[in-house]
């Protein structure tokens, strides 16, 4: 019920799943953040309207509506399947109907994620668990290198992250664990629902 009552809200269309798999192992199944979870996120952690926020494997764009909407913040979603994309950028054209913000604020974009361009103003990444640990690796690295070129304070959030993704951050990158965010109610059941936020500082 929360799902629809969150897509009727915001004039968007983000339930259901992948059916099937992507030709690569690489790329794991497409999978929204349940509303829920993300209420319990941003109860606790906040974002600046000042942001500008980076959802690798976006899919359907739930959470750039969701966030842009709670936080006027500034979203960008990364896509490589062409379908997921076309809805996105369909969901952004009804969102925009309901709520008259600037285009720029909500940008799509249909390329495999280690292809995307990290810009100056890119300074909170999310995923959820959208590939393996080499792509991950590869994405991390071109951060990195960005940060290099335009010193700023990053943040990444992880939800329901694989081991590797933890322990390629902990012990191979100036990353450090700022906030660990459980999903109370299933947490028992499956430690991987929850949040963890890694912060670099410049």
């Amino acid at each position: 019920m929360i799902d629809k009552y969150y897509d009727d809200l915001l004039n968007i269309k983000t339930e259901g799943e992948q059916k099937g798999f992507n030709a690569s192992f690489h790329y794991h199944r497409y999978e929204a953040t349940p509303y829920s979870a993300l209420e319990q996120l941003f109860q606790q952690y906040l974002i600046s309207c000042d942001d500008r926020v980076v959802d690798f494997g976006c899919g359907k764009g739930r959470l750039n509506f969701y966030l842009n909407n709670k936080f006027d913040a500034t979203v960008v979603g990364i896509e490589m399947n062409e379908k997921y994309y076309s809805e996105a950028v369909e969901n952004k054209e009804n969102y925009l109907k309901k709520k008259r913000i600037s285009e720029d604020k909500i940008l799509f974009y249909c390329c495999l994620a280690e292809d995307y361009s990290i810009a100056p103003s890119d300074n909170r990444f999310y995923f959820f668990n959208p590939f393996s640990i080499q792509i991950f690796r590869s994405i991390i690295n071109n951060i990195l290198i960005s940060v290099e070129q335009s010193k700023r304070e990053i943040e990444i959030i992880l939800y329901y992250s694989s081991d590797d993704y933890i322990y390629f951050l902990e012990n191979q990158t100036a990353f450090e664990l700022k906030q660990e965010i459980i999903l109370p109610d299933i947490y028992k059941q499956n430690p991987y629902e929850r949040f963890l936020i890694y912060r670099l500082d410049y």
